[in-house]
């Protein structure tokens, strides 16, 4: 599975220069609005900063695919934005992009992401294991019969993680983001 047909998230951080909180947080609201029209966008989240007296504002962005997220960087809309922010800010942005299933497992470091409704994920992850158990397990016992028994299930485990981390899962999370992450707006 090519990591351009995964799901992006996009963690910027940016400080903000003093006095200029009000018109940063506004400058962000009409981002999100405009963003909403572009094909990709799954929604953005906003974080102020943690700590009285700082000025690092966190956004995360999250897009459909690479290929969505890419033609937001080269639109106008984005560059318009960029030059717009520039008076607010004390310097360049901080930007981490993350693809697919890495933004589950390393979230950057003090900053609350969006995260997958545990109901409706463990619900989704149920049916994904079964069905791979199942198929998967089954196979291996028929194929592999004369082999030992750690040795099948350490071939239908290794089946079942690559095939959930670069198959199955990067498609699902993407078909079922809305009902996943009930939270981007």
């Amino acid at each position: 599975m090519k990591a351009a047909s995964e799901p992006v998230t996009v963690v910027v951080r940016r400080s903000v220069k003093a006095g200029f909180e009000s018109k940063y947080e506004d400058w962000l609201n009409r981002l999100t609005n405009d963003a909403k029209s572009l094909a990709g966008y799954l929604g953005a989240e906003f974080h102020r900063p943690a700590t009285a007296g700082r000025r690092e504002y966190v956004s995360v962005f999250r897009f459909d695919n690479l290929a969505n997220f890419e033609a937001f960087e080269r639109s106008g809309l984005c560059q318009r934005y960029l030059a717009e922010v520039a008076l607010f800010v004390e310097a360049d942005a901080q930007w981490e992009r993350m693809t697919g299933l890495e933004f589950w497992f390393s979230p950057p470091a003090h900053t609350k992401v969006p995260q997958p409704s545990p109901f409706r994920m463990s619900l989704l992850l149920i049916a994904v294991v079964f069905i791979l158990v199942l198929m998967i397990g089954w196979s291996v016992d028929q194929i592999l019969d004369a082999w030992p028994y750690p040795l099948r299930l350490l071939i239908t485990i290794t089946l079942e993680v690559f095939l959930m981390t670069y198959l199955l899962m990067p498609r699902l999370t993407r078909l079922f983001a809305r009902c996943i992450y009930p939270n981007l707006t």
